[in-house]
């Protein structure tokens, strides 16, 4: 799924977006609420995903959308990036071009398999993959309940190839250990930005 682009797509905002991704259970959603409440009150935003899933308890800090309501953004050009993993569809609204326009620093959560068309639309991003072990990930996939060990499995054994281009910034942070130091590694790079 391809999101809606126009004449400012590849225009370079004064702002600069980072795109964190990496494997589900590699805990990217405990780093990024952990950021998110250390830079409360600053020019570092966090950009609320639209997604096809009710909110769970502990999950991620989304905004649910049908796939009516999803197909009608869309249609609307309302997504700066949209795509589809695992039967759910996500998108990133176009308010964070707003942003970037005045000079933010804007964090988003996005795809290893979106990153080709991220990075299209935002050749400047700078990606942060955050990443675990398979053991850790395993572990942490299984405590979270959603999906069936055979699921987990299925899940752990798709490994997307990341095919980063020439100049263009990854920081690879480990988060198989303490959740403080990956923490503080992020909230570092965040603030050297800011």
């Amino acid at each position: 799924m391809s999101a809606h682009t126009d004449g400012h797509a590849n225009a370079r905002p004064s702002g600069r977006l980072i795109y964190v991704m990496g494997p589900s259970g590699a805990g990217k959603d405990t780093l990024l609420a952990f950021a998110r409440a250390k830079l409360s009150g600053t020019s570092v935003l966090f950009a609320h995903r639209y997604i096809t899933r009710l909110a769970d308890a502990g999950g991620e800090n989304h905004v649910f959308l049908s796939d009516d309501e999803f197909d009608t953004r869309a249609a609307l050009g309302l997504f700066a990036l949209a795509w589809q993993s695992h039967q759910l569809r996500y998108g990133i609204g176009v308010e964070i071009d707003a942003w970037l326009e005045r000079g933010c620093t804007v964090v988003v959560n996005g795809s290893r398999g979106h990153l080709a068309e991220a990075i299209e639309r935002y050749p400047q991003l700078e990606v942060v993959l955050i990443d675990a072990n398979p053991t850790v990930l395993a572990a942490r996939l299984t405590a979270r309940g959603r999906e069936s060990a055979e699921q987990v499995q299925a899940r752990l054994a798709r490994r997307v190839a990341l095919d980063v281009p020439e100049g263009v910034s990854m920081t690879t942070i480990d988060n198989s250990g303490m959740l403080e130091d990956a923490a503080r590694m992020l909230l570092e790079m965040l603030e050297t930005l800011d």
